[in-house]
């Protein structure tokens, strides 16, 4: 092989190579600038968001209208969750108060979301208890109600717990006292803890939905 196709070579195979570094270096541009962006880290509005949402377990309730609920009716909007019960002297008034002044502070460009109370007292918040309760605080406002123990697995995919004690011949129910947000799929997105301020609600929510609206445009 003469000097000439040598060099002829070489150059074809730096060429080739050239190509395919380009070719290789472009998708790993692309592939990165899909990437999903991390969650927001929101400590100071006590909120801990998922980079990737949970699940809610599968089931069959009652809503306030006595209609059967299922999983795949908590997708297609946001919604916050709140375990409690009608019954409740104190936090659960607290906690349903805030969530309606938090909806009245919320911009008209963000997407309403929904709030749900999942009842931590099925015995004594039937659908009509419910309706009763939930019609004071707003049209967005719904609950669930049903199989005790359904109830308990939907509390714990929620990172909530409740427990049922008797007092002299009351009873009474413990139960966590934050929200949790779900996105339109129904997964759980993020933790809210007490003490929640409606302002501090309103802008982890805000933050939140712009953070997901970004990952959702970038994937595609």
């Amino acid at each position: 092989m003469n000097r000439s196709i040598r060099l002829t070579l070489i150059i074809l195979l730096l060429v080739v190579i050239l190509i395919f570094g380009l070719v290789v270096g472009r998708q790993l541009y692309l592939a990165g600038d899909r990437a999903p962006a991390p969650a927001p880290e929101l400590a100071e509005l006590n909120t801990y968001v998922y980079d990737q949402g949970r699940p809610l377990p599968e089931f069959e309730l009652l809503d306030e209208n006595g209609d059967t609920v299922t999983r795949e009716d908590l997708t297609g909007r946001w919604t916050f969750a709140f375990v409690g019960y009608t019954s409740c002297p104190d936090i659960c008034p607290a906690a349903m108060a805030n969530l309606r002044r938090t909806d009245n502070l919320l911009p008209d460009d963000l997407p309403q979301p929904g709030y749900l109370l999942v009842s931590a007292d099925p015995g004594r918040d039937t659908p009509e208890q419910l309706k009763q309760y939930l019609d004071f605080f707003g049209n967005n406002f719904h609950g669930l109600t049903g199989d005790l123990e359904t109830l308990r697995a939907i509390a714990k995919s929620l990172n909530a717990v409740f427990v049922h004690r008797e007092v002299d011949g009351e009873l009474l129910v413990d139960h966590s006292g934050h929200f949790a947000l779900l996105n339109p799929d129904g997964e759980m997105i993020a933790v809210i803890q007490p003490p929640h301020k409606p302002e501090a609600l309103a802008e982890a929510f805000e933050r939140i939905y712009e953070w997901a609206s970004a990952n959702r445009a970038r994937a595609n």
